[in-house]
């Protein structure tokens, strides 16, 4: 069976090598037009998907899966025409593949251009968001990329309807169904058979939980792009202006806690506490938020005591760590040794406080007076997204298009030879 599954998913990569043969000398006309179709087809097709999708939330909640997962995996007209939009988005921007990012001519006549190339293949392991499926094939069609798409089982009938939907709107403008290929999610051993498949496969990117990104990075052998994991905190300085920090944690909390890019931690500084740890404590309750605070914020009714594992836990959930910290400098040093480098904000009124913060703070968006819920490819204006890197290669922060490329050096000359040593 393991043999059977090996070469089930190496023979959908080289499907996916071919089609990426093909899709690298696509004009951008023609993969806009084809972002056009699928985005039509998911509108024209919504009814089909959404029946698809009630089955696996039907199998979710009857395997008790966390209102954060169901919240994920749900599919409903204004979320499928939520990524119809994302697809016209992409197809709205610059084609990446070609982009020269340096070049010149050389003392000795040789022409050079550093220019942007598609990585070829692109596998994609990721979890209980059929939203992906769509974004992850759209962004790879567009930087000239095919897709191999391994989802996972709580999203089968969702993704599966899905992929069908983009295949057949791909070969209705003429280009290979095989841009998008979705791999099978039963047996794990088909993460396995993916992130090994080095030479057949150029990229994985694993989007989901802590436990599947770990297992994906450390197993691979196919180059990868860690993604998602988001214990993101506010910190409210001592220079805050309190109504809009109450705004700020709120919005980073409570506008949609299944999000990576929701805050999951809170730190206020000493000076404010006595008015804020009360008045913001309140305002997360009456949005039915649980806060699991230090000392201080113990004293406070219905507040439960963190413990150390509160201060590294991302929650996915209407619950929230919350801790009175000292200095900038110790809020800092909470951030370094709980965070995951994924989003991280400031509010204060005082600019040395942020440009300290900004400068000091490792993550791969750091806001000042602003909700880390922007943390989001559609917001940062590159439409749908693969991802959020939190990583320090190639890759930082929303992942899209020219995160989806890679580079090659082009040179022309004119019978040049270089002279012997």
């Amino acid at each position: 069976m393991t043999d059977d599954l090996r070469d089930q998913v190496h023979a959908a990569a080289r499907r996916a090598r071919v089609a990426a043969d093909e899709l690298v000398l696509a004009t951008r006309e023609r993969k806009d037009t084809a972002l056009h179709a699928m985005a039509a087809a998911l509108r024209e097709r919504a009814p089909e998907i959404i029946e698809a999708n009630a089955k696996d939330l039907e199998a979710g909640r009857a395997a008790g899966l966390p209102d954060g997962i169901l919240d994920r995996l749900a599919l409903d007209d204004a979320r499928i025409e939520g990524v119809a939009k994302g697809l016209e988005t992409v197809a709205g921007q610059n084609d990446p593949v070609g982009e020269v990012l340096r070049g010149g001519i050389l003392p000795n006549g040789l022409e050079l251009k550093q220019v942007r190339v598609p990585m070829g293949v692109v596998g994609m392991v990721y979890e209980a968001r059929p939203n992906v499926t769509v974004d992850a094939a759209g962004l790879a069609l567009k930087s000239g990329n095919a897709a191999l798409l391994r989802g996972s089982s709580t999203a089968e009938h969702s993704n599966t309807t899905l992929v069908a939907v983009l295949r057949d709107a791909l070969e209705s403008v003429h280009l290979p169904a095989d841009c998008v290929q979705l791999l099978p999610c039963h047996d794990r051993a088909s993460v396995t058979h993916l992130i090994t498949a080095r030479g057949l496969v150029d990229l994985v990117i694993p989007r989901g939980g802590a436990g599947l990104i770990n297992a994906v990075v450390e197993q691979a052998t196919v180059p990868t792009i860690e993604t998602g994991v988001g214990n993101c905190h506010v910190y409210v300085d001592a220079h805050a202006d309190l109504d809009m920090a109450e705004a700020i944690v709120l919005n980073a909390k409570t506008r949609r806690t299944s999000v990576c890019n929701a805050a999951e931690s809170l730190l206020v500084h000493k000076d404010v506490a006595d008015e804020f740890v009360p008045r913001v404590t309140k305002a997360l309750q009456r949005e039915d938020v649980t806060v699991h605070g230090d000392e201080r914020f113990a004293r406070q009714p219905d507040v439960v005591t963190a413990t150390d594992e509160d201060w590294g836990t991302e929650y996915l959930s209407l619950d929230i760590a919350a801790k009175v910290v000292d200095s900038l400098d110790e809020a800092v040093k909470h951030i370094a040794t709980y965070g995951s480098g994924h989003s991280e904000a400031i509010v204060t009124n005082d600019v040395t406080a942020a440009r300290k913060f900004t400068a000091r703070v490792d993550a791969a968006a750091v806001f000042v007076n602003a909700s880390t819920a922007y943390t989001d490819g559609a917001e940062f204006g590159m439409g749908a997204e693969i991802g959020i890197s939190t990583q320090k290669l190639h890759a930082r922060g929303p992942m899209g298009l020219s995160e989806l490329t890679s580079s090659k050096w082009v040179v022309w000359g004119e019978g040049h030879t270089r002279p012997k040593a």
